[in-house]
């Protein structure tokens, strides 16, 4: 599944830049849809695996990314 996920985001990533780069107006619409479709699936296929917990969300703690800013500067 976690394969998967990783298809359909790059899936999305050539939709993106297809819609965006597109000057026909007819190929525009029908690269849209594919990626209102790609996303609304990649939704589904995500809140399947968080509901399954073969997605872990770690939530990051405040302190940890003021740390990382601070090394930037």
């Amino acid at each position: 599944m976690n394969n998967y996920l990783m298809i359909l985001k790059s899936t999305i990533e050539v939709y993106v830049h297809g819609t965006l780069e597109s000057s026909n107006e007819k190929v525009r619409d029908i690269l849209k849809t594919g990626l209102d479709e790609t996303l609304k699936h990649q939704e589904r296929v995500y809140n399947k695996m968080v509901d399954n917990e073969w997605y872990i969300i770690n939530n990051i703690n405040p302190s940890c990314i003021c740390d990382v800013l601070n090394n930037l500067n």
